[in-house]
């Protein structure tokens, strides 16, 4: 199954979130594509089977400046190829900023809904403000994740 993973991040903590999670997904036998300046025709090029979205969260609850690009080009072609497809999304934020904690996985989640993809995990939420590894804290969902994919 080839696994699709977007990422948004201010200061990299997603990204390496999301090259650990690739490196689980590909030790698991998955072909994963991770590019963090991936294109909407990147994405499509690889013909993904699953997604995995992992974001931090800026501002007022928005997505990163390095995956609105994406973000919008997919929410604006809403590709009909990907309707029906399994998939996740990994949000990282700090609780303190409370209403906003997460923001930019829960538009990911929206996004994925306005696509027809299939929930197939809860939103892991990892929170700055306890989290020190969150690449270590994100291993066990990703081990669901994994099972709930080869389901």
């Amino acid at each position: 199954m080839k696994v699709a993973i977007i990422s948004g991040s201010v200061y990299g903590t997603a990204e390496e979130v999301a090259r650990h999670a690739a490196s689980l997904l590909n030790a698991a036998g998955f072909e994963t594509s991770y590019n963090p300046r991936a294109s909407l025709a990147d994405l499509q090029a690889f013909g993904p089977e699953a997604f995995l979205a992992v974001t931090s969260t800026t501002g007022m609850g928005e997505l990163p400046d390095n995956v609105q690009p994406l973000y919008f080009a997919i929410r604006d072609q809403l590709p009909a190829a990907w309707r029906g497809l399994p998939g996740a999304v990994i949000a990282l934020g700090d609780a303190s900023y409370g209403d906003t904690f997460c923001g930019g996985g829960e538009l990911m989640r929206e996004l994925f809904g306005e696509l027809g993809i299939r929930e197939v995990l809860p939103m892991l939420r990892l929170d700055a403000s306890e989290s020190v590894n969150p690449e270590a804290d994100a291993e066990p969902w990703l081990a669901e994740l994994v099972g709930a994919l080869k389901g």
